[in-house]
Order: C-alpha cells, then structure tokens, then sequence
C-alpha cells in the first residue's frame, strides 16, 4: 500500500517521461551543473511541486519509521524497481529543483521545493540499501546543506528583501517629526546601474513568506539530525567538515528563548529553534563514528572561536572585521561557551587537549579592544573552570609566558584576564602538582608578579592597563585582590616567598617573549598547539619599591599612565594600606598643576576623596589647599569647575549654624581645620579665594541663611576663619547683618587687642562702606584714623586699614574732587605725624642707634601707605627724610644736578649707621613716593639699579626689584632700560632674589610692558641651569605655561641666537650684538667645555616645545646663519669658532630637533578604538611620508654640501669640532639608512666620501676607547673626501717619532664588509705601539698613508740592497676585490699584495693612470689609497728591462727626506681601445678568476 502511493507520487514527478540522456548527463557532471528540462514537463512538474514532494516525503517515509515496519511496506527500492521507475531519475530531478536556488531570482516557492527536494534527499539516504544504490554523492550533499543558507536572505546578510507594501511604514508621519534627511551621495551612472541590477535580481520577500522558508528550514534540520544518528560521515570527512560549517554558521542564525540548554538524548519535542538544532548537531559530529574525534573537535572549536571572541571570520583572525557588541553578539557568544562546557562534559579526557588549545587560541587573536578584552578574559575564565588541577596549572605556566610576549596587545589582554581569574576563590595547594607550579593557584603570585611588573612596561597601554587593575584590587569588591596587595604593602608575603623561593630579577622592556606563530593555513585546517619559551620570573617588591614606582610612573609621559597611577596612589593612601607620606602628596599636589586638563581634574577629585577619608590627617589638609585651591584660576574651565565643586564640597557644605557644630563630625571640624590653616599659616592662598567667591557670587551660591550661620561663628574659636570668610564673601555679596559688623569693630576698638581678625573685619568694613548711615561712616574714619595713629599694628594691619579708610572716604562723599579734599585732610594728619617723629630721630644727635626700629618702620610704612592717597601733602622734606635712612657718607639734595646716573642710593645723606630693616623700608617706602612724583622717580631710579650692584643686604635688593618693576608699569618708557640691571639679579647669590626677579620679570612681560630685546631672553632661559632645583622648575613653569602660551614663536627666533651668545661668540655681523658689561658676562658666562652640559641642557630645553615646523626652519638656520658662514669665509675657522660649531652639530644631532612624527611609537603602541582613531592614524602615516620627503629633499640639497665643505676645512685647520660633525654624519646617516641610495643617487662619488670617513671615524672612535693599539681600516678614498690624507704625504715622516715602533698585521682571512651605502669595505690592520717618546696624535686616516708609505720605503731599500724583483708592483696583477666597479678601490698591504700577486707577476700589464678606470663606468671614483713610495726611480741592474717597465705602471712617491722630483708623463689610454687586452669585456669577477 504504501509502495503504490509512493508510485503514484513518483509518476506526479513526471519520472516516467523524463530523458534517461538528461538524467545521464546531470550524473556524468557529478551534480555540478544542471541541464535544462522539457519545458513543458517542467512547467508541468513545477506546477504542484510542493504538493508532490510533501506526498512522496509521507510515502517514503513509511518505509524508514520502524514502527510502520511490516510485510506491507517492502523495501522501497524493490518498488523502483518493479514499477520500472529509476531512483537515479529521482535524484537529478530533486537536484534540478536544488540547483534553481543558487541564483537569486529564485522565488518563494522555487525556495521551498529546493528544501523540500533536499529534505527528500536527505530522507533517501537514511533508507537501508542507499550505500549500495549508490545514492551519496558528496556534491549533491553539500549543495543540500548549502540549500539553507541560499534560502534564507539573512545568510547572505541581505536584510533588506521585503516587500513594497511592507516599506510603506517608513512614509508615515507628518514632517514635524521627521529628522531632516542625510544629503544623498552624488552617484555616478556606474553606481546607477549597478543599483537597477540589483533590483532586477532581488526578490523581496515579505514576513510571511519568511516565517514559511525558515519553517521549511527548520523540519529540514530536523530530518537531517535524524540521518546523522543513523548515517555514519567517517569515510567522508569533507562531508563532515561541510556540516559542521553550516552548523556553526545557524547557531547564531535566530534568538534562543531562555537560553541555551542542551539534554542528552535529542528531545525534538523541545526544541524550538534552529540554534538549538545546529548544537545538537555539531554534538552528534563529535560521535567517534563520523571521525576522529580529536579532529573534529579542534575543526569544530576553531569554528567557535570567531563566535566567542565576537569575530566577523570563521577562521578567528585579526584580519576580519570586527562586529560591534551588541546584545545579540554576546548571547551567541555565551551560548557558545555553553557548548563548549557541554561537549568537554560529554567527551572529557580526549576533549581536554583541544580546549586548552582553544585557549590558547583565545589569548593569541582577540581583538586589541577594551570591550572585546573583557568578553574574551570572561569567556577564556569560564572554559578554563573546565580543567584539572594538572591540566590548570599547565595553561597558567603556558599564560605566564604569555604575559611576557614581546606583543602589547598580548600583555594588554593578559592583564584583563588575570582580573577576571582574581574574582574566582584560590583553588589552595594542590600535593600532586609539582612544586614549582603551586604558585599559580593563589591569586597573590598574579598580582604580586605580573601585575605589578606591568606597571613598569615598556608600553604606555599596559602600564595604563596595570595600574589600573591594581586600583580595581583595592577599591572594586574582590577580598582576594585586596587582601594580596594589601599583605604586599605590608610585607606578610613569608607563605609566597616560600612557595616561588628564589627569584630572578628580570628586565620587563628587555626580556619579553615571543610566541611560535601559527600560519594561515594551519589556522584554517584546525587549532594549533601555540608554543612559547621559558620565561625568567621578577623578584617580589617591597612596599618601597611599589610606592617609589608608584611615584615615577605619576610622572610619566603618557597621560593615561599618570592617571592610572594617581588613581592607584590614592587607593593604597585611601585604604591606609601605607601611611599618607609628604613625598607622596608632594606627587599629588604636583599632579593638581598637570599639563593634562584630565588628569588635574581626576586629581583634585581624587585628593578631595582622600581627604575626606582620612579629615585628620594634617599633611593631606596642606597638601589639599596647595594643591586644590590655587586652581580656581585655571585657564580651562572644566578644571576650574572641578576645583571649585571639591572647595564647596569640603568647606562650604559643611558651614552650618554654630548650634549644629559637634566635635564628632569630621566633615565639619575638617572644614574649620582648612580655613584655620588658611588665616594662620597659608595667606598667601586666601587670595584665590577671592576668585572662588566671586564666581560663586556670580551662581547665586551665597543665601541669607548661609550668611546668618557663618555669622554665627565670628564669636567663637572660629572667628578668625569665619571673619576671613566674610571678607570674602562681603565684596560680591554685600547684605549682610551690618549691625553685627559694627558691634565686633566697636568690641575690637575699645579692647585695643589687634589680632588676626582685625584685617578681616577691616575687609569687611570697607566692602559695606556704601551701606552705612553717614554718622556711621563719619565715626569709622576717626577711629580708623586713630587706630593707624597709634601705631601699634602691623603693616600687614596698616595697609588694610589704610585701603578701607579710603573706601569710606570715598562711601561719604559724593564727588571725587570731595573725596581728594577729605583723603588730604585724613592723611595729612598721619603724614604729618609721620614727619614728626621721623625728623625728630633723623635731627637726634644719637640718630637711629638709639631709636625703637620697630617704631621706626611702623612711622616709615605709614607714611608711603597714606602718602599715596595724598600725593600733594609730601613735600621735599619729606623726601630728604626719607634718602637720609639710605645710609651713606655723603649728602646730597634731590634737587642737586652733582649726583652721577651710577651714584647708589646707599651714598645719600643720612645717619652712619641704620640697620638692614630700617633701609628696606625706607627703600620701599621711597619707591611709593617715585610712584606719585615721576621728577624724584627720574632723579633715584639710575641709583636704584645701581643699587642693585652695590648693595649686600637681602632684602634691600628685593625691595629695589620691586619698586622698579613697579616704577616700569607707571613710567614704562623712563624705566625700561634699566631692566638689564634687574635681569642681572638671576644670578644673584640668593635664591630667593633670583626667584622674586623671575617672578617680577615674568608679570612685566605677560603684561607687555617690557619686550624681549637685548640679552633678557638669554638671561632668563639661563636659569633653566640654575643650581636650586626649585628654581629651575618654576622658571620651566613660567616659560612654557605663562610666556610661551602668549608668544608661540619666542623660543625658535632666539635659538639661533642662544648658541652664539651662549659661546660668547661676537664674530658674526647680526647675532650676539647686544651690549653687556664685563660683570654681566662673567655672571652669565656659559662658554667653555665645561658648561658645554648646561648649554645643551638649554638648548634641548628649547627644542622640546617647538612645533615639527619650527624645527624644519630651525634646521635650515643654523645650517645656512651658522655653519655656511665658515664654509663661505664670512666667519673665521679656528679655535674660537670650534665650541660654536661643536654646539651646532650636537643640536642638529639630538632627538629633540627630529621631527616629532618621526619620533612616535609603532602604530602597536596605540590603540585604535574606533573607526576615527584609525583613520587618525592612516592621517599621520601619510603625513609623515610627505614630511619625511621634503626632509629628505632639503637634507641633501641644503644641508649635506654645507657639512661636506665644512668637514674639509675643519679637517685642514684641525678643529676638534670636526668629532661632532661626524657623530652628526652618523646620526644622519642612521635616520636615513634605508634611504641612502636613494640620497645620493645623483651624486655617489659623495657618498662613497662620507661612508669612507664615517668608517674613520668609527675606527678612531674604537681606538680611543680600547688600549693602545689602534685598527686602521683601509677603505678606498677619494682625493676630495679628505684633505687631511692629500696633506699627510706632504707632512712625510714627521708625523711619526723616532720612538714609534710599526708593526704590520695580516689577519688570517681577509674580511670584506658591505656598507649601509652598498660600498664593500675590504680592511686590514696596521698596529701603532708607541715607545716611552710623546708623539703629536693625528687622525688615523694620516697615520695609515704614512705606515703604508714607510713599509714601501723600507722594502724598495731592501730590494736596492739584495737586488730582488719586487713581485707585488704590478697594479694589474692587483687581487683588489671589486664588487662595484664605481666605487673607490680598497687599500691593500704590501704584504697582502706580495702573498696574493706571486703567480701572477708576469700577466701582460699596459701603462694607465691609476685614475683611468679600466673599462667605462658610469661615475668615476679616483683610487687614491693605492700608491707606492720609494726612494728613487731608478731601477737596480737585475731585471732592469722587467722593473723599468713594471714602474711605468706605478705613480711613485717619494720618501719625505728626498727632495722632489719633477713630476713625469704619463701616457694615458682608454681600455677600449686595446685590443690585445685579454681582459677586456670581462667583468672583473671574471677577470679575478
């Protein structure tokens, strides 16, 4: 019954009528194409397909279920056979329906008969008797599995394909809500076809039709799941590779509600989704009977490990894209790690090897990517819980390694997963592991070892990513982590140290370690076992080493690692792991003043934290206020807002009404501790308050019920600091408790007790001067008055007194003209007092010797305060008072024309002796008067700078910096010229006066009242080497963040200058004119060897804040305004240009003139995030080749024949400079090694010159470093390259003492080396071992020429004497080795040349010039290292025909202590045209053979 249905499905098929010819030919192409059917038949068949096909499925079927197995059903194949019907008809018409789907036109239905034939496939397969019918075609089954994804567009990732009814969607809406549209790109009528065509081919597919097409695909899956528990894929491995291909590409092919759970056995009754199909089918993959096991899991692992590490690949590499990481992406992953977990479970022992490969896998091709980082480290945490104890420990000595691989990323990702292993609990000791692998299982060894040593890395990622993780150890909810760095810092590591025993220290830049690289081909085939060597182990530090590393990496150059480390310095600090020390709050406060606005403002975060965790630590509250407060002010506005929310969070929030104080609250008593800091011992800090309040003044931040509290503290032991406060606050915010105010005044005046709140409260005052009734205003200038009158505060007290008592002038009248009237009767009163009592000491007979000096000063302060209030009321009399406490001999009147411009001040009249207080007032007190009478400021301000020569009182020579900086702003103009004299006090003997003129100098020139001309800007850069390391930071400070930022172009047009006039070199007709006198350039005085260190210090100083242009320029500058001077004969080359030049080429020659994309670090180095940074960084590739062209194009056509002019004359004149030229050369040529060839492609003759005298130099070099013994090398030269060499034979003998010794060396085998310029350098060893007698030192090069000319002297003697043929004469029979015939010839010993010549002797020679090439070149090279000295040329009576014309051959030169031949005529003859020439033609190797 069930055969005759299944005949009648067959004949629907149109079977019966299908060609045997066309089944025939689909077999014979082996399914690989198909042949068109009848159309007729076709439309006929194709017509109820899908009903057929369904039909024929429920009819075959019958004959594989075992439980409709009886005598009825038969064997299916007996039914073809007796019905006539051809089972191989069946399956080329089930693959012509397969094949329509590859194109991708097909339509719905053409999708669901291609799944439903090749589910009928699958179905015949599982039949008992295919085998043997023959219906496996591995074609025909791959393309079956193929079918699934050609049938669902979201495979070929076209999710667009839906119908144009379903579109409709996106057009509702009203305008209003739609977002303006992207422009459209401009397409070109390319892309326009292109586009129709895809149209063309694209069927799109609605909802419905793709829920029907994944339903087939899904009882499609299910089927086939059935034929791979029955139908064994051992003897077709391709097959089974395909099916686990298609397998791993469906587990992500939909969601899995719930998640993924895999049962043993298949429960299709549960399962709902196709992920959960393709799992189950990659875990019947894994039965021994579709393969070797072991195989197929490292196939199937490699699949997987695109989905775990969230790849765009199969093969897992880095070359694929990566997806982002969406939610989507992760629940594939996890769901893949659930596999892996299941069929390690299943399989166990045989699965074991292969995961740790996986892993292995894991660690070598995760992306460099922070998120990919994290989900790797998770997933490879996860798989590894899956080992043994044995197995465990192996991989973590393989990971150990690993962690030390000379890649970043490598190290970057080891630190993410040795955080994800510290967050599972310690697995303890283990006795059957081996004793050296008890250490990886406790968490301890991973910090302490690796961990800590990647905080030194040579990478400023890892060292970022390392600080970091140690901080997440203290500061995130992992116990383990912090109780190991926390037994670290405290030094309880005894158990550790027993179980690593004894380490080996190891350099962690030095001695990383690289892993075996696995190739693309094997990746693709199946995981790879990743070998990697052993690794030496870092010795466990101590707290001090931690926390000094700690300190320099705060400072290091990179910003991420500086605020990785400040975050781990305040963590330990933070849990009191280490006591808070000043060295390292000294590193915080500094950090608060960062050139990275991010890293100032996770510092001051970070120290407000700390300082709330530990309120009573009092070196944190001074390093809080130094640190926090001053950056109020900071230019960047974010920073600035960052300090002001951590003041308010500190002091501010915690002012409440002194009823609410308690002792108990920290946050209180901490915020009352700061301000008492602030008026006690830090006022110079209360000034950025000012600042602070008044931007929060401007935020409303202030309300009456804040000022009623803080009032409530004026009373209290808080007074100080609440007065201060009020100051504040009282000058933005004016509405205060007036009544209040003027009752604590009136309490202060009757008590007479001045203290620190008198200043405050006088602030105060003044600020609600405005606000007060007019008697009220009236009786506060009497009693302000009086209080100055009694003389009895201090001039801090005088000056705020006399500031307010001007703002209540100024409050009681109306006009200025009244203010000036009542100002000059109230002051007048005090001036007059003042002059009272100052002319009763000065006209004393015992004058100051027997006055109260502390009076005395009070009187002098007074009166310059008020004086200049009431200019008109100081007379003449006044001023002479004053001069009379300047302390001189003589006497002389302002109004006397007698005293000269240079005259101090020290020299006016007045009393013999005053003391060294009484004259810094008086000085300061005259400089107020200068400010309000410009005749006297004319008549004292030359004696004021002469002063500053003259005087050796401290603070006398501060006060007179002050007052002319101060007279500079008033009359600029008058006053500017002697700022010399005030720029001379940076080198003053006192650090403090050298700070206070850098700090005046630098207000002067912020505000543009004085330029940089003359010799201030060399002055001012010379304290970068100033012996107090504080004032070298500060003056690096004020340079780069305050002047520098103003003018951006100030230090590249001085640098030229600065090497000129640091060399006090004053020959040039531009630079280094300004005028100075003697005692300036002895104080200023950098020339000489000796500072050659502080000039560079200077100079690199300089270089580090140019701009990659202004190094270009400076480049050409100095090779054009400097060194082409010498080479033109501008400036003189002899002993007082060498430190000149010798400063240029050391400049040119530093790291710091190199153009800064030429100095980065390797694209490793840097992580590329996103798309943006990587196009950055495609940007700078780019720019940098453009860059490196121009360069390279002014290098050799500006620079490179300037330097080789000048080398000659420096080698003439024998200059010393000529060891910094070549050191130059060989930086040079070491930045453009790979470009050499390219250089000097137009000019070789001068690359052979410079290669040459490198090699000179290199060998001197050598020599002097070494003993006695000096190699020479031999390399050919050119007559232009040195001079030194040409002259050396005219210099002859005399070069060498009698007391010389000479011996000639010839090493075993003669080595030839190949030059960066592609020049082979054949060399060989001459020997210098001097006597007891002193020798003149020469260059090397000379010495060579004169042993080889002495040698060829002693040996033509010899012959004279025996009458021997000298067999070595010969030029031709040379064994020269000539690799490039362009190029100079090598210089041979003699002794070479007789040992190598001897067979040689009788060749047929022809006379030539040693500079006539024998055969035409392209660029001739003179061969001048070949010569041959003797003593006359005459030649001996044996063989005289054979020597008369072996010297025709030679160009002789005569011994130094004969005289001078004339010279001789060479007859000279191309090598073309000699025809008997029997090497000519040949190459030259061909004729040394």
């Amino acid at each position: 019954m069930a055969g005759a249905a299944a005949v009648r499905e067959l004949e629907a098929l149109g079977l019966r009528r299908i060609s045997a010819a066309w089944v025939d030919t689909i077999w014979e192409v082996d399914f690989t194409e198909t042949e068109p059917l009848d159309e007729f038949l076709e439309e006929e068949i194709t017509e109820n397909a899908l009903e057929a096909f369904t039909q024929l499925y429920k009819s075959i079927f019958k004959f594989v279920d075992q439980s409709q197995q009886n005598v009825e059903v038969g064997d299916v194949w007996t039914v073809f056979a007796e019905n006539n019907l051809s089972h191989r008809a069946l399956v080329a018409v089930l693959h012509h329906f397969i094949h329509v789907v590859q194109d991708t036109k097909a339509t719905v239905t053409q999708r669901q008969c291609a799944l439903n034939a090749a589910g009928l496939y699958f179905l015949l397969l599982e039949i008992p008797g295919s085998v043997a019918n023959r219906i496996f075609h591995p074609v025909l089954f791959n393309k079956c599995l193929d079918t699934i994804k050609k049938n669902w567009p979201a495979a070929d990732g076209d999710f667009r394909k839906r119908k144009k009814d379903t579109q409709a969607k996106s057009s509702r809406g009203d305008g209003k809500a739609r977002k303006r549209a992207r422009p459209v790109r401009q397409k070109t009528n390319e892309d326009m076809f292109e586009e129709e065509d895809d149209e063309e081919d694209t069927d799109y597919l609605s909802t419905r039709d793709l829920l029907l097409i994944r339903n087939n695909i899904f009882s499609l899956l299910k089927n086939f799941l059935r034929l791979l528990s029955n139908f064994p894929l051992k003897d077709k491995p391709d097959s089974a590779l395909h099916c686990l291909q298609l397998f791993t590409d469906l587990t992500n092919f939909e969601p899995v509600p719930g998640g993924l759970q895999l049962s043993d056995p298949i429960n299709f009754e549960r399962t709902k989704t196709v992920p959960e199909l393709a799992y189950y089918g990659l875990k019947l993959l894994c039965s021994p009977k579709h393969g070797d096991v072991d195989k197929t899991l490292r196939c199937l692992f490699q699949r997987l490990l695109s989905i775990i590490l969230m790849l765009d690949g199969v093969n897992g590499t880095r070359s694929v894209a990566v997806l982002g990481v969406g939610q989507r992406t992760i629940i594939a992953r996890d769901q893949a790690i659930t596999f892996v977990s299941y069929i390690v479970d299943e399989v166990k022992e045989p699965a074991l090897p292969v995961l740790r490969i996986l892993l292995q896998h894991i660690c070598t091709k995760v992306p460099d990517k922070a998120e990919f980082r994290t989900h790797g480290a998770q997933a490879l945490v996860k798989l590894l819980s899956k080992l043994s104890s044995a197995d465990y420990v192996a991989f973590l000595d393989w990971f150990h390694k690993y962690s030390l691989n000379s890649k970043i990323s490598y190290r970057n990702f080891a630190l993410d997963v040795i955080m994800a292993l510290l967050k599972l609990p310690d697995r303890g000791e283990d006795p059957s592991l081996q004793p050296e692998h008890q250490k990886y299982l406790d968490n301890k060894y991973w910090i302490q070892v690796v961990i800590l040593d990647r905080c030194s890395d040579k990478a400023p990622t890892v060292r970022s990513r390392a600080l970091s993780c140690l901080a997440q150890c203290l500061d995130l909810n992992i116990a383990s982590a912090f109780e190991s760095v926390q037994e670290l810092m405290l030094g309880t590591t005894k158990s550790l140290h027993k179980t690593l025993g004894i380490l080996e220290s190891t350099d962690v830049t030095g001695n990383l370690y690289s892993l075996a690289t696995v190739t693309s081909n094997q990746s693709r085939d199946a995981l790879k076992t990743i070998e990697v060597t052993d690794p030496r182990e870092s010795m466990v530090k101590n707290v001090s080493e931690i926390m000094s590393m700690l300190r320099v990496r705060a400072g290091d150059e990179r910003t991420i690692v500086r605020k990785s480390a400040i975050q781990v310095l305040v963590s330990i600090l933070k849990q009191n792991v280490v006591l808070c020390t000043q060295e390292d709050l000294t590193v915080l406060q500094d950090r608060c003043r960062d050139p990275a606005p991010s890293v100032r403002k996770q510092t001051l975060q970070l120290i407000t934290d700390l300082l709330l965790a530990q309120p009573n630590n009092e070196l944190l509250q001074k390093a809080w206020m130094n640190g926090v407060i001053p950056v109020v002010i900071d230019p960047e506005n974010t920073v600035q807002e960052k300090a002001l929310e951590c003041l308010n969070q500190v002091v501010m929030q915690q002012i409440k009404n002194y009823t609410q104080f308690s002792e108990e609250d920290k946050r209180q008593r901490l915020a009352w501790d700061v301000l008492a800091l602030l008026v006690f011992e830090y006022q110079e800090l209360c000034r950025y308050l000012t600042k602070a309040f008044l931007l929060w003044s401007q935020q409303d931040k202030f309300s009456s019920t804040f000022i009623k509290d803080l009032i409530t503290h004026t009373d209290t032991d808080h007074a100080a600091a609440a007065w201060m406060l009020l100051s504040k606050i009282a000058g933005s915010f004016p509405k205060l408790n007036y009544t209040k105010i003027i009752g604590s005044w009136d309490d202060l005046y009757r008590s007479k007790n001045i203290d620190n709140r008198t200043t405050h409260i006088l602030s105060v005052m003044g600020n609600i001067a405005h606000h007060l009734l007019e008697e009220t205003r009236a009786k506060l200038i009497d009693e302000v008055k009086n209080l100055i009158s009694a003389f009895c505060s201090t001039p801090e007290i005088v000056s705020q007194a006399v500031e307010t008592l001007y703002k209540l002038c100024h409050a009681h009248c109306k006009t200025p003209e009244e203010t000036q009237v009542l100002l000059d009767q109230v002051c007048g009163e005090l001036i007059l007092i003042c002059e009272s009592y100052i002319s009763n000491i000065v006209f004393s007979d015992g004058g100051t010797q027997h006055a109260d000096e502390s009076m005395l000063v009070k009187h002098l302060f007074t009166l310059g305060e008020a004086a200049q209030l009431c200019p008109r009321k100081v007379d003449k009399r006044i001023f002479l008072l004053v001069q009379s406490f300047l302390a001189g001999p003589l006497g002389l009147s302002p109004d006397s024309s007698d005293l000269p411009a240079s005259q101090p001040l020290t020299e006016f009249s007045g009393s013999a002796a005053v003391s060294s207080v009484v004259r810094a007032h008086a000085f300061f007190t005259l400089g107020k008067l200068c400010l309000q009478h410009e005749d006297l400021a004319k008549k004292c301000i030359a004696a004021l700078a002469r002063e500053l020569e003259v005087c050796k009182d401290v603070a006398v020579r501060n006060n007179v910096i002050i007052i002319i900086c101060d007279l500079c702003m008033r009359y600029t103009t008058m006053v500017v010229r002697y700022i010399p004299n005030v720029a001379v006090c940076l080198k003053d003997s006192d650090p403090f006066i050298r700070k206070q003129t850098m700090v005046m100098l630098t207000n002067l020139l912020q505000d543009e009242y004085i330029k940089w001309k003359g010799s201030l800007f060399f002055r001012f850069v010379s304290v970068l080497v100033d012996s107090d390391e504080s004032i070298r930071s500060f003056a690096e400070f004020c340079l780069v963040h305050l002047l520098l930022k103003r003018n951006q172009v100030m230090f590249s047009q001085q640098f030229t200058e600065c090497i000129f006039h640091f060399n006090a070199y004053e020959k040039h007709d531009k630079y280094n004119k300004c005028s100075q006198t003697e005692r300036e350039k002895t104080l200023f005085s950098l020339k000489g060897n000796k500072n050659k260190e502080k000039r560079m210090t200077i100079y690199k100083f300089l270089l580090q804040h140019f701009t990659d242009e202004q190094r270009f320029n400076v480049t050409n500058k100095l090779a054009h305004d400097i060194l082409a001077c010498f080479v033109d004969g501008m400036l003189p080359v002899d002993m007082e240009a060498n430190e000149l030049l010798s400063d240029t080429f050391v400049v040119m020659s530093c790291k710091e003139i190199k153009l800064t994309s030429f100095r980065t670090k390797s694209s490793d180095d840097a992580q590329l995030d996103d798309e943006m940074a990587m196009a950055n960084a495609v940007m700078q590739v780019a720019q940098k080749k453009l860059i490196s062209q121009v360069q390279k194009k002014n290098f050799v056509e500006n620079i490179i024949p300037i330097v080789s002019s000048l080398k000659s004359q420096l080698e003439q004149k024998h200059i010393p400079a000529l060891k910094d030229l070549m050191q130059y050369l060989q930086e040079v040529m070491q930045d453009y090694r790979n470009e050499i060839k390219e250089l000097f492609a137009a000019d070789r003759q001068l690359a052979a010159e410079l290669e040459y005298d490198l090699k000179k130099y290199e060998e001197q070099v050598a020599g002097e470093e070494g003993t006695e013994c000096v190699t020479v090398g031999a390399a050919a030269l050119s007559p232009r390259a040195s001079p030194s060499l040409r002259s050396a034979v005219r210099i002859g003998t005399e070069a060498l003492s009698p007391g010389t010794r000479v011996v000639q060396l010839t090493p075993p085998k003669q080595r030839s080396s190949l030059s960066p310029f592609g020049i082979p350098i054949s060399t060989s060893i001459a020997v210098l071992t001097p006597r007891l007698t002193k020798r003149r030192s020469m260059p090397l090069s000379t010495l060579a020429i004169l042993n080889s000319a002495k040698k060829a002297v002693e040996m033509s003697q010899k012959r004279k004497t025996t009458g021997s043929v000298l067999p070595g004469s010969t030029l031709r029979g040379s064994r020269y080795t000539h690799k490039y015939p362009d190029t100079a010839v090598s210089l041979q010993s003699l002794k070479e040349n007789t040992a190598s010549e001897s067979s040689s002797s009788n060749a047929s020679m022809t006379e030539r010039a040693i500079s006539t090439p024998d055969r035409t070149i392209g660029n001739v090279t003179f061969g001048a290292g070949v010569s041959y000295i003797s003593v006359t040329q005459t030649p001996t009576a044996e063989n005289g025909h054979e020597r008369s014309k072996e010297q025709n051959n030679l160009l002789c030169l005569m011994s130094p202590d004969k005289p001078v031949p004339q010279p001789r005529q060479w007859k000279v003859e191309s090598p073309a045209a000699n025809k008997t020439n029997p090497f000519q033609g040949r190459t030259r190797s061909q004729k040394k053979n």
